[in-house]
This record gives structure tokens, sequence and C-alpha cells, in this order.
């Protein structure tokens, strides 16, 4: 629409930047906050050795199916091996006489839980620290997800349940929230919100697209709950030096910006400037359930996405340890 501002306009020229903070060839932006001090410090919130996984169901054949951002497909998977392969005269012949199955699949590398690249997002012609947006044409050369696939992502994780904190299963569509509201959620759990810890923010999103159980209604309008762009929250992020944002939506923040209508600003704003890692699509709810039981809402939170070269980002099943 022509009344809606540009992305610089609304970021501003002197947006908060980390751009070159890390040398002018990195590729992990605020995930090299992530280091093996960080990784210890998660590793010492651990009490019970409960064990939660993070990734949704991926192919899942029941309905709903798999909740994807529009024009995104579920994975398809097929057989190629199974014990139909040996009805037939010329079946592969093995010592022993074993049989296996086999399969494929072509999937959208964000078609599940996944990693954003840093480079995914971006505005300007300018990706994370200033690579050139020409760079991905082909294949992203640039902030690409394998070098956070090859790091690996492991710290405290901290958990903010936003549903549970407003009295809801789930928050609304379009229903917004900021970094006051973060650190006021959190407070009233009982936690601290930490320098270089693994921010993890609950909607109920993912239960209301399961339990709603109707992708019409789901998509009717869509405009998933989440934190709205302020230069404060930008700012918030900035000062706490957080590395990795995770949250039970498709784009872990409200998909129109109230008021501008802008689509997904902080994938500029925090991705594409900070370098803050985007974690989305993820099952929180168990997780919720344990922490809000006994209080404990921070955690070991480990994940690696899949290896994946050149690629804008890749699924993943985190692991959090309590």
């Amino acid at each position: 629409m022509s009344d809606t501002p540009s992305m610089a306009d609304l970021l501003g020229a002197d947006a908060p930047s980390n751009w070159g903070r890390w040398g002018p060839a990195d590729e992990l932006g605020s995930l090299n906050y992530l280091d093996a001090g960080e990784a210890l410090r998660g590793v010492q919130q651990v009490r019970t050795g409960e064990v939660f996984t993070l990734q949704i169901h991926m192919g899942r054949a029941e309905s709903p199916g798999d909740p994807l951002w529009p024009g995104r497909e579920s994975i398809k998977r097929q057989n190629v091996m199974d014990e139909s392969t040996w009805d037939g005269d010329g079946a592969p012949q093995f010592p022993g006489g074993l049989h296996y199955a086999d399969d494929t699949a072509q999937i959208f590398l964000q078609g599940s839980t996944q990693y954003d690249a840093l480079g995914h997002v971006w505005y300007d012609g300018k990706l994370w620290n200033g690579y050139d947006a020409r760079s991905t044409v082909g294949a992203m050369d640039k902030a690409s997800v394998l070098p956070i696939a090859e790091k690996g992502v492991v710290g405290r994780g901290v958990l903010v349940d936003m549903a549970r904190h407003r009295g809801k299963d789930w928050l609304d569509k379009g229903e917004t929230f900021d970094h006051d509201d973060l650190e006021a959620a959190a407070k009233a759990q009982g936690v601290t919100i930490e320098p270089h810890d693994v921010l993890c923010v609950r909607t109920g999103f993912m239960k209301y697209w399961y339990e709603l159980n109707d992708k019409e209604q789901f998509y009717d309008g869509f405009n998933e709950p989440g934190l709205t762009y302020s230069r404060e929250l930008v700012d918030w992020f900035k000062d706490r030096e957080i590395p990795n944002l995770v949250t039970d939506t498709i784009a872990n923040e409200v998909t129109y910006e109230p008021g501008s209508g802008i689509a997904l600003p902080l994938h500029c704003a925090l991705m594409r400037n900070l370098g803050v890692a985007l974690t989305e699509i993820a099952w929180l709810d168990d997780l919720a359930d344990a922490c809000a039981a006994d209080g404990r809402w921070s955690f070991l939170y480990v994940a690696a996405p899949l290896k994946i070269v050149n690629g804008t980002g890749a699924p993943v099943n985190p692991v959090a340890i309590r």
C-alpha cells in the first residue's frame, strides 16, 4: 500500500545494529554470545533431568495437519522400499534374508519447527552484517543456516508464558505484547530474564491450531499474536544481548504491525540488524505445564538445526532439560 512506510523509515537510519561486532565475515550474529561459559550456565539449570522435545509433528496425516506459513506445504514423504518390494520377482536379496524400508521426502526447509538463517529476511539490499542481498541468488552464499547448525545452540533457556499470564489458553489473533509485558510476566512467574538467555515465549497458538482443528478458520484473517515493534523493544534485546528468540508461532512476532500494517518488522530489526536467531513453530505447552507445576521456568536449552548447505532455514527438534 502506498501509505505504508518503508522498513527503513519504520526502523530508522540509526536503527540499533550489531553489524561488525564480531568482524566483517561473521554469520552467527548474537549466537556468538553463547560460549562455553553460557553452555555451563545452562547445565546448571538442570535439577530433575526431565526432557522435553520442542518440535511439532512433521507430516501429520490427521486433521488439521501441519501449521505452515501461507504458501508453504507440508512434507511429502513416500516409501521407496517396504515389505511389498519383496512381493514380486527380482527383489534384492541379502545374505541372511533381511528386508528393509526406505523413503524419501520433499520438504520446505521452513515447513516445521525451524531456525531461520540470519540472511533469510532483509531490506534495502543488505542482509545481516551488511552482506549484499544478491548473494542469495541461486543459493544463500552468506548468512545461511549452516553456520548456526555447525555451532549448535546451547545455553540457559527461560520460558515466559504470556498466555498463562493473561489467563488464556491462547492469545487472540493479532494480540500483542512487548518487552515490558515479558518482564512483568517473568516477574509474576518468579524468574528473571538474564543476559544471554535463550528467550522462549509461549502464546498458546500451536495449541490453538491443534484444538481448533479447522484450517480455514485458523487462516481466516491470518494475523498471529506476538511481540510488536518499538525502538525500546529493539534496544531491550540489544542491551540484554539475547541470542535466540523461540516462540510457538509461525513467524515469532505479530504478523502485521498495528497502525502501520508493515509485515514482520522484527525479522528485520532483530535478525537482520542485531543478528538474533529466530526459532519458530516450537511446541512449548508440555514444557510450560511442567514449569508451572513446580515454579521452575529456566532450563538447559539445546538445539542443532540440520546442516543444510546454503539453506535459508532448517528443521530442528530443540530439547529443553530441566
